[in-house]
């Protein structure tokens, strides 16, 4: 039996118009906050309805964090609860600009590694370049991502990865925990990669957001960052029923809901149900859920 397609709305023979895309190398100056790829799938997604401002300025007295005094001040202030929410976001990301250089040294020196000896990372590098794509260090390129207040201070958003079509793959080396966390955002991101390669997603949602939740199922799915013991471990989630595929749905909605053509959770919720069953079914490029 023919396995289904993953993007109900595109035909599953598309390798004609494959030919003449190549992933093409992300410059050097290129920002998060400038880039026009599609929100980040693995953590960084945020409902439509939470606008971020665009600029946060800290103030100490509003905030409690200081940067004219020691860290360990801050840190003690931070721990104790003695530094609002906000007053512990703008001291993490000066800690984080501080690090910048050590954390995409640590970040590029992960990259390399996977992509010498990961399993899943160099047969998805072997898949995209059957299919005429190129990734490499330059266009697979570790950079700073700075958090993000929720509108009202309800919390930060951020985000481990991103992929755009036109430029490559984005890995965020401040908030890469270990090298297996930075295998599953690399083998997330390169999924994505392979389905623009293999299907021209509509990303942007241009017909309907069909091909972003198919794609999303597919990446969770897929990279392994919804495996019991990274769900367990990492996020605290401990059922044993159930479990991946929950973590599967709730990721795909999550970052479907981050697109701007979608209204609300109810409406990614609805888009995710429709593709779940042929998405979730397909494994392609795998022959099935390794990680």
């Amino acid at each position: 039996m023919a396995s289904p397609s993953p993007l109900p709305s595109l035909p599953s023979t598309a390798a004609s118009t494959v030919a003449t895309f190549t992933l093409t190398p992300t410059p050097t100056s290129t920002s998060t906050s400038t880039s026009t790829s599609p929100p980040a799938p693995d953590g960084g997604s945020v409902p439509k309805q939470q606008k971020l401002p665009r600029f946060v300025s800290n103030d100490p007295g509003r905030t409690g964090y200081d940067p004219s005094t020691n860290w360990w001040m801050n840190y003690f202030r931070s721990v104790t609860g003695t530094m609002t929410a906000e007053g512990s976001y703008h001291f993490r990301e000066d800690t984080y600009r501080k690090n910048e250089d050590k954390d995409c040294q640590r970040c590029e020196k992960y990259r390399d590694w996977l992509f010498a000896h990961s399993p899943t990372v160099r047969f998805l590098r072997d898949k995209i370049t059957a299919l005429g794509g190129t990734l490499d260090e330059t266009n697979v390129v570790c950079q700073r991502c700075p958090g993000r207040v929720l509108e009202g201070g309800a919390g930060v958003a951020r985000q481990s990865g991103g992929f755009s079509p036109a430029h490559g793959i984005l890995l965020c080396a401040n908030e890469v925990r270990d090298r297996g966390h930075l295998e599953d955002t690399l083998a997330h991101e390169m999924v994505h990669a392979w389905d623009h390669l293999r299907w021209q997603v509509d990303w942007f949602a241009q017909k309907d957001l069909k091909h972003s939740a198919c794609t999303e199922i597919r990446a969770s799915m897929l990279s392994g960052e919804c495996r019991w013991i990274r769900e367990a471990l990492v996020r605290g989630n401990w059922r044993l029923t159930q479990q991946f595929q929950n973590c599967v749905r709730m990721r795909a909605i999550q970052s479907v809901m981050a697109r701007p053509a979608c209204k609300d959770d109810v409406h990614a919720t609805k888009v995710v149900n429709e593709v779940w069953e042929s998405c979730f079914s397909d494994t392609r490029p795998f022959d099935e859920v390794y990680r």
